[in-house]
């Protein structure tokens, strides 16, 4: 993770801080980093979702998982068969599955010790925060009902640089406090969908603003992607909307590095009607010769392939 990534500059402040040393790696190939993992015996990894994918499809030397005391996901949801390929691969090491926003930093954690009982959530809020679910009003979310995650807290940032405009929209006052407070104040509207169970624990639907809306339907990129990683084709997924005539948006995934030489479109589409509804099918798949795009923090660009491809059901 670059520097310029808070997350990516809290593993040196963090060694600093503990006594601990950093290893500053610039790698060409997923594999450099198993590499250095030995070379230099690290004993905490933390990746954004699309390398852990990457590294999961490596073959792991056995002793690795003897220092490297845990590993850590952050900027995105970790799919499934990917936290359980590292598990099996990296047996003693603890995985920390984590939640963060730029503007607070860290917002939640799942403990190791619950991830065979829910490894698909996020956990719950960090010490000195506090995580809320809530509807467009403000009201909470009963358990299991998707909502807005707004964070509260010491690590809640004061606003965007120079940017009064965004931060009026994201910095908000708390929902729930009294409206007569003279300095009320201000928590983080994430503008990403979760949902929080009976017990608690909170679970990642998606970003607002990448939700799919197709058919009168609301798909969760996230969800679909995991739902094409499981199925052990492709070692690099995408999904998004583009505006369609009669959709409102149609489902597009564009995928890369194929498992198997013999590995399709229309492959990927077949095992999607076999396991998703009919409305979660994409109309549309695409398998590249090269590695997705990423963005400044290492992870898929949704946007720029769906520029790309904004004029693919134009009529």
């Amino acid at each position: 993770m670059p520097l310029s990534f808070d997350y990516g500059m809290n593993q040196v402040t963090t060694a600093l801080l503990r006594g601990g040393t950093a290893v500053l790696h610039n790698h060409l190939f997923a594999r450099d980093v198993i590499a250095a993992t030995a070379k230099h015996r690290i004993t905490g990894l933390g990746c954004v979702p699309p390398l852990w994918i990457q590294l999961a499809a490596l073959p792991w030397l056995p002793t690795i998982t003897d220092h490297l005391r845990y590993i850590t996901n952050t900027g995105g949801h970790m799919p499934r068969d990917t936290l359980d390929k590292l598990r099996a691969a990296l047996p003693k090491t603890k995985p920390f599955l984590m939640y963060g926003l730029t503007e607070a930093f860290r917002s939640t954690y799942l403990p190791p010790a619950e991830v065979d009982r829910r490894p698909d959530s996020i956990g719950k809020a960090i010490p000195n925060a506090e995580i809320l679910v809530v509807r467009p009003d403000g009201t909470p979310c009963a358990a299991d009902e998707p909502g807005e995650l707004v964070h509260r807290g010491v690590h809640v940032a004061l606003g965007y640089w120079n940017d009064p405009e965004k931060t009026a929209e994201r910095y908000r006052p708390v929902p729930g406090q009294d409206p007569g407070l003279v300095i009320p104040e201000l928590a983080v509207w994430s503008g990403d969908t979760v949902r929080r169970d009976a017990e608690g624990f909170l679970y990642f639907v998606g970003r607002r603003d990448e939700m799919i809306k197709t058919s009168g339907y609301r798909v969760s990129p996230t969800e679909l992607e995991e739902a094409i990683y499981a199925m052990n084709l492709v070692g690099e997924v995408a999904a998004f909307g583009v505006t369609h005539p009669q959709l409102g948006q149609a489902i597009v995934v564009v995928a890369a590095e194929r498992l198997r030489p013999d590995v399709t479109a229309e492959a990927i589409r077949t095992e999607c009607q076999k396991r998703l509804p009919t409305f979660q099918v994409p109309q549309h798949i695409e398998i590249v010769p090269t590695a997705l795009p990423r963005n400044p923090n290492g992870k898929i660009d949704r946007k720029q392939l769906a520029t790309e491809r904004a004029k693919l059901f134009a009529p």
